[in-house]
Formats: structure tokens, sequence, C-alpha cells
């Protein structure tokens, strides 16, 4: 540990503490941020408080800035959203974005344009709507101020998003998730302890015991996590221009993460499952809102097998869209590699897929039971909904977070063996 502070903290890594530093700074001032209320909406906010109830992971992903409605009140939930839509269109949907995937870089940046667009328009839906039937207010003047100072925020999220990837440290969008999750899970431990020990629900003891298995669920959760997201399946592959001495020889591999899609299969279905309680609420009608509630949330018996199936739908959609096997296998002919025993081409798709799928549908219900045990626990022991909000926020929250290291640390490596060269 002495050895990585020395080398953190070297000549040669300057450029990579800059980063890091402007990082932590764009990230603190979103922080500040989520707690500035807008102005406009305060005389309304008392018919808020308490009341969020499905909304929850939308305060979650929001660093408790939603329900204070502030100019961060949205987060980049918005863009969450958009990035869904985008990637779905992408299916042969609409031959256009089918188009845009397959021209590779140029076509990436074009959809990844078109996703902030949709995002910010996404955005001043939901704070339309949000500030219409969720505060109840009815001044055309106080709606459109409110909307679009929640909009800008939205954008201005984006843009600070935008700078930490190109800037900074890591991808932005999921750095402000992280630290928007980060600022709410103290109030879901205070709230767990508050009800264990403090609430003279069970005796002192009992509350303790319960509070101190609760804490231990989560330190599973992330245990849980950092394998998941560490583990992979090593291909072994050889060149067919080099000879490959049996004698020492270093062997050359094609890595392929058990989870490729991280925690991104749970932040969708969440938002997925948010979506029917949303309508129906704007709705009013009483009848559909006791069946979402009783049906579709994932506090219910089948919102609970729907969010599982949701998270391992996602997973094997968001892994074969990021990680083709047949672009895999055309990359390795052009490389002159080959996996042993298995022939050049359609095989060797075949056989990538296989794998892929196979590893994918470990990871996947690996992923759906770390997610699903918060959820379990909170229906058990009677916890509130945040038990099972916060068991998302730390799988997202390691799985940012283990992301970002490894960026730091190869950042580290590459700076050092190019320090070395010019020093050479």
């Amino acid at each position: 540990m002495k050895q990585g502070l020395s080398r953190f903290f070297s000549k040669d890594v300057k450029d990579l503490r800059k980063r890091i530093a402007f990082t932590l700074l764009v990230l603190g001032l979103y922080c500040i941020g989520t707690g500035i209320t807008i102005v406009w909406a305060t005389p309304w906010l008392s018919t808020l408080y308490g009341e969020l109830g499905f909304l929850g992971i939308f305060n979650l992903m929001s660093g408790g800035g939603f329900e204070r409605f502030s100019i961060f009140g949205l987060g980049v939930t918005p863009y969450i959203n958009a990035s869904i839509i985008t990637q779905l269109l992408t299916m042969d949907i609409i031959p256009y974005f089918k188009e845009l995937k397959e021209q590779g870089y140029v076509g990436r940046q074009k959809i990844n344009r078109i996703t902030r667009y949709l995002g910010i328009a996404l955005a001043f839906i939901q704070s339309y709507v949000l500030t219409v039937f969720l505060l109840g207010v009815k001044e055309v003047d106080m709606v459109l101020k409110i909307t679009l100072v929640m909009s800008a925020g939205t954008a201005f999220l984006l843009w600070l998003g935008d700078q930490i990837t190109n800037k900074g440290i890591g991808n932005g969008q999921s750095l402000l998730i992280m630290a928007s999750i980060i600022l709410s899970l103290p109030s879901v431990f205070t709230g767990a302890y508050n009800v264990f020990v403090t609430s003279a629900t069970y005796a002192d003891w009992i509350g303790i015991i319960f509070f101190i298995l609760y804490l231990l669920m989560y330190l599973l959760v992330i245990v849980g996590i950092v394998w998941i997201t560490l583990a992979e399946r090593r291909i072994p592959i050889q060149y067919a221009n080099k000879t490959v001495s049996a004698y020492k020889a270093k062997e050359s591999y094609l890595p392929l993460k058990i989870n490729y899609a991280g925690v991104m299969p749970v932040i969708f279905a969440s938002m997925l499952l948010t979506i029917p309680s949303i309508i129906v609420n704007i709705i009013g009608n009483q009848s559909a809102i006791d069946f979402v509630n009783n049906y579709i949330l994932y506090t219910s018996p089948t919102g609970f097998v729907l969010y599982i199936t949701l998270i391992v739908f996602f997973s094997y959609f968001y892994t074969f869209m990021a990680m083709n096997p047949e672009e895999m296998s055309k990359d390795l002919n052009k490389s002159g590699a080959y996996i042993p025993g298995v022939r050049p081409g359609a095989e060797t798709t075949k056989y990538i897929n296989s794998v892929v799928g196979k590893l994918t549908l470990v990871g996947s219900l690996f992923i759906a039971v770390l997610a699903g045990l918060p959820i379990l626990i909170s229906n058990v022991t009677g916890l509130d909904q945040s038990v099972a909000i916060g068991g998302t926020g730390i799988l997202i929250v390691v799985g940012v977070a283990i992301e970002t290291y490894k960026q730091i640390q190869s950042g580290m490596v590459s700076r050092k063996y190019s320090h070395r060269r010019m020093s050479k």
C-alpha cells in the first residue's frame, strides 16, 4: 500500500492527480446543487414530504434532491431512460439506428448525441408531470419556471458528466449516480437503526442483533459484487504467425467477464418498474394504482419475480449489445489468432456466443440474488421500502467504484511506463 501511495504522489502521475482533483471538484459541485431547492417550489413541498413511495428510487438517484425539488432534482435519470430507449431502437426496430450502430465510433457518437437530446426532452416532460401532478402546482407561470429550472439542471449535469469523462477519471454519468446514492445512503442506514433499535418495536438486544445482521447483509452484497465484477473466464488463444515454446511460454488468452453488464441491468430494471406506477398515479385511477402496487412493484411477490426476470433480461441485452461475438471472431481472425480446437469463422463465433451466454446466465443470476436479498429482508422484517432501495444503491456504488479504481490503476501503470521511456 505504501508503494502504491508513493507512486500516486510521484511526479510521473501528476496529470492523473489533476484529473482526480477535477473529478472530486465536479462531484462536490453536484452535491452542493442537490441541496439548493427551487424557490418557486417551496410553498408546495409540504405536500410532498413523506409521500414518495414508489418514487424513492428517483430520490436515491438524485441524492435526496428529488424530495427537495432541488435544481438537480431529476439527477441523470432522464438520461438513463433515454439510454434504454435508444438501445432498444438499435435492435433493428428503426433501420436508421441500426445503421448508426454498424458505423462504429462515428455511429456511436451520433447515438450518444441523440441520447443526450432525448434525455433533455424527457427531463422537461418528467419535470412538468411531477410539478403538475405530484406538487399540484396550478399556476402556469410557476409550472413553467419549475419545469425549466429542473430541465436545465439535468442538462447541466449531462454536461458535467461529459467533463468528468473527458477531463477527469471514470464515466461521468456513472460517477454522478454513485455520488447521488452515497448522499442518500446515510438516511437509509439511520432509518434502519431507528426501526430496529430506537423505535421500541423489538427488545433492545433483539433490535441490536437485527441491525448487526442488517449490516452483515450489506457487507455480503459488497463482497459479492466485488467478486462478480472482477471474475472472468479466460479462453486460451494462439497466433498462427508465432511459435510458442513449451518452456516459459507466455500464454495469450481472451478474457470474458462473468458479469460484463455490471450494475446497469439493476438500474434499467428499477427504472422500468417505476414507469407503470408513475402513469397510474398521474391518471389517479385507484383500482389501477392498487393493481400496480399489488402486482408490479418489486415489493410484491409477482413484482419481485418480474424484477428478477428484468435483471436477467437486461444482463443478456446489455452484454450482447456491447460485446458482439461475431465481431470478436473477426478481430481474432484479422490478428492471426485462433482458439485451439475451434475452427476460425462461424465455429469461433458460435463457441464465443455459447461461452458468453453461459457466463451471462451465471452473472445475471448472481446479480439478481444480490439485488433481491435486501427486498426479501425488507418484506420479512417489515422494514421500510428504503431498505430495498438501499440494496440497489450499494450494488451501483460498488460496481462504479471498482470500474473507476481500475481506470485509476491502469492510468498509473501507463504513465509509469511512458515516464520510463522518456527517461531512456
